[in-house]
């Protein structure tokens, strides 16, 4: 229940946000990293003051908190709630958010499309839905076969993957078009795309591995070992040149796009 800041490029801590009281399923930045937001166990989702510290509000449910997410500006936060409901909240009001039952079943995921200005949702019932923030009502809804994973989009918000079964399913968020449908011989735990469109990064429901592939072809071209348990989450830095990996092994590892570049971490020093 004690979500972790580490800078980006050497992964050292920053600082530890207390507060929640159970486990917490999702933790997210705003675009100029000003401020945290966090998604618990404990019914509430809460922003944070990612200089300091200090809680700024929390924002109450009537259930577990699996997701969130800011959206539009840094007053604006989404939530995905195991009650089934997509929550819209302006923090300024926090006891008076808009709800949308967007799921006949828990919301897995939300995540905020800087692109196209709207909400996306995964839930358990194997739906994603698209929610405009003006009227918090599903506009679109993409049908997927078997169970979803994971869900993630690129950071400028025009690409959208998701896990689910054995296939990584992507989508052009301007027309919601499937653009790559790739089958693949193992359980995907999650799929990122990265900026430049040529890399998608699985991890592996149940052999734990992390899989780097080509966009166009899927064609496997590394695995990583280093995860001791399902991997829940990935995503690429805005650059492209590394990716992280979250597990259920309380790890999040760093990966090069391009191994053996000088990088962040893998930056030669002089001694």
């Amino acid at each position: 229940g004690k979500p972790i800041l580490r800078d980006g490029p050497t992964g050292d801590w920053l600082g530890t946000f207390l507060g929640h009281k159970g486990a917490v399923w999702s933790a997210m930045l705003n675009t100029d990293t000003s401020r945290a937001v966090t998604a618990s166990a404990d019914y509430t989702a809460k922003v944070w003051n990612a200089f300091t510290g200090q809680e700024l509000v929390s924002l109450p449910h009537n259930h577990i908190v699996k997701s969130a997410d800011f959206a539009n500006n840094d007053v604006t936060v989404i939530t995905g709630s195991q009650d089934k409901s997509v929550r819209i909240f302006d923090i300024t009001r926090p006891d008076q958010p808009s709800t949308a039952v967007a799921h006949s079943a828990p919301v897995r995921s939300v995540k905020w499309s800087r692109h196209k200005n709207v909400v996306v949702s995964a839930g358990d019932d194997k739906r994603i839905n698209i929610l405009d923030l003006r009227a918090p009502t599903a506009v679109k809804t993409l049908e997927i076969d078997d169970n979803i994973s994971n869900i993630s989009l690129t950071n400028d918000g025009r690409i959208l993957s998701c896990a689910s079964g054995k296939r990584i399913i992507v989508w052009d968020v301007d027309a919601f078009k499937v653009v790559k449908d790739i089958a693949m011989d193992y359980e995907v735990s999650v799929a990122a795309v990265n900026p430049q469109r040529t890399r998608i990064v699985t991890g592996g429901k149940s052999d734990l591995l992390i899989r780097s592939c080509e966009f166009e072809s899927g064609k496997e071209l590394e695995v990583h070992k280093g995860h001791h348990g399902p991997v829940h989450d990935a995503c690429f830095s805005p650059d492209g040149e590394v990716y992280a990996t979250g597990s259920e092994d309380g790890t999040v590892r760093l990966w090069q796009s391009n191994p053996g570049s000088a990088y962040g971490l893998w930056q030669l020093r002089k001694i």
